[in-house]
């Protein structure tokens, strides 16, 4: 058998980039857990309501679900049935993967970004803000992770179709350096 194919830098460092943005992105678990003790706190103990901090938890929450599915398609983490998916060798496996990303997520992730341009577009051309007294004036932003989710879903479904042509190919699948042992 040839020797593995080291897999190309530049693609090395966009699975590295989408890891540690993975681990940065679950920062945002602990500080929505101690808002919403605040939250929760202030209203039954002290009897304030704060309509600002319950939407931080929100904008959290959905920051943390829109960019981390691209740390989940990298960890291979994302829900399926895999009765017989986990019974194929890899090979097959890789083929079942390349097929899924090639013909369900990459369209789709394009068809987002593009039902998206005008609905995005428009709330930043107004500065949208909460409709709520006292909520986030940055809504427009909220509405930005739509299009940066599928951006960051090609991007990582582009290195997973390279790890997969690798492994169908026989080479080198995974991204990391080889061991100097």
């Amino acid at each position: 058998m040839s020797q593995p194919l080291p897999f190309p830098p530049w693609l090395r460092a966009l699975d590295r980039a989408t890891q540690w943005f993975g681990h940065a992105l679950s920062w945002l678990m602990f500080a929505m857990l101690l808002i919403e003790f605040a939250v929760v706190v202030l209203r039954y103990a002290v009897g304030i309501n704060s309509t600002l901090m319950q939407e931080m938890v929100m904008y959290m929450h959905a920051t943390l679900f829109m960019l981390a599915a691209a740390y989940t398609l990298q960890a291979d983490a994302h829900v399926r049935v895999d009765i017989v998916y986990r019974k194929l060798s890899f090979r097959r496996q890789a083929l079942i993967n390349l097929l899924g990303i090639v013909t369900l997520l990459m369209p789709l992730m394009l068809f987002i970004i593009a039902s998206s341009a005008g609905y995005v577009g428009k709330s930043w051309r107004i500065l949208e803000s909460s409709a709520n007294y006292g909520g986030i004036p940055g809504v427009f932003l909220l509405k930005t992770l739509i299009p940066a989710f599928a951006v960051l879903m090609l991007i990582q479904g582009s290195i997973e179709v390279a790890r997969n042509l690798y492994i169908v190919a026989g080479r080198r699948g995974d991204l990391e350096e080889p061991s100097d042992a």
